[in-house]
């Protein structure tokens, strides 16, 4: 059977996922003091960046129309996936059912899942990499289901920001806070809930010793990494990526890694530094 595996736009692709012709990705929108981005090939991370920073507010992103996913589902594949951001961070999951809803009505032939990634970036490419692997292993659409949602709940993502001027912005964050944090050069170890919301799980001064302490929380937790990908998402800083891979392998030997840059959107939650992993 063929088959599509559609992402939205937080679904961070490396340079050799994209090329690969099964990867569909549906964009979410970005508004910046009323300057609109698409969340596409043509999203400019630099220049996003810096609007955000120039920017007192913080951006406010919409999620991919019912439209824009039934558009996607067209065409001759026989089994089409979607992987979707949280549903606690974000309306793309409740628009992806929808329009599977809509679309089964005219299209009942079609068979077509809805994975809540319950995280974010990387995390739901690994979910999209784990479908793609089972179907190209010849499993059935509702074993690949079942497969990919016990390997989703299994799935951890930690990350680390450089700055916290976005969870400031956006009310996650008193300015006071902020501030002291910022003064002590304090950084947070955030991690994504089972339930797909983030908290703060711990805290050091100075970003490289931060970095060091969730490779070593990561050592904790890591489970069953023989035979699991660790994948990195850096915003705009590829290097400091190198250094968190080198560290997180040195104490856990994962069976394979890969690492991207940020799209739009994990670019608005990451902010210019900050480096989100899954495992």
């Amino acid at each position: 059977m063929s088959y599509k595996i559609v992402g939205d736009s937080c679904t961070d692709l490396n340079e050799e996922i994209k090329k690969d012709n099964h990867f569909q990705i549906v964009p979410l929108c970005i508004d910046i003091d009323g300057y609109l981005i698409t969340d596409d090939n043509t999203f400019d991370q630099k220049d996003f960046l810096k609007r955000m920073a120039d920017s007192p507010n913080c951006p406010k992103s919409s999620c991919p129309s019912p439209d824009a996913y039934m558009k996607a589902f067209d065409g001759p594949e026989d089994h089409v996936y979607v992987v979707t951001l949280s549903s606690k961070l974000s309306g793309s999951y409740d628009s992806a059912m929808l329009a599977k809803r809509l679309y089964l009505e005219e299209n009942p032939d079609k068979k077509i899942e809805v994975f809540d990634s319950r995280s974010a970036s990387v995390a739901q490419t690994l979910i999209a990499l784990k479908v793609k692997q089972l179907e190209d292993e010849g499993k059935s659409f509702e074993e690949v289901v079942r497969e990919t949602n016990e390997f989703r709940d299994n799935l951890k993502t930690k990350f680390v920001l450089e700055s916290l001027e976005t969870l400031r912005k956006n009310g996650r964050l008193s300015n006071i806070k902020a501030i002291i944090a910022s003064a002590l050069n304090i950084k947070p170890v955030m991690r994504g809930t089972e339930e797909g919301t983030i908290e703060k799980i711990d805290q050091a001064r100075g970003i490289n010793k931060t970095l060091l302490l969730m490779a070593d929380l990561i050592k904790k937790d890591a489970t069953n990494f023989a035979n699991r990908t660790l994948a990195i998402a850096h915003c705009n800083n590829y290097e400091r990526a190198v250094f968190v891979k080198d560290e997180i392998m040195k104490r856990v030997p994962f069976k394979d890694f890969f690492i991207c840059d940020t799209a739009g959107i994990s670019s608005l939650y990451a902010n210019e530094g900050g480096i989100i992993v899954c495992y």
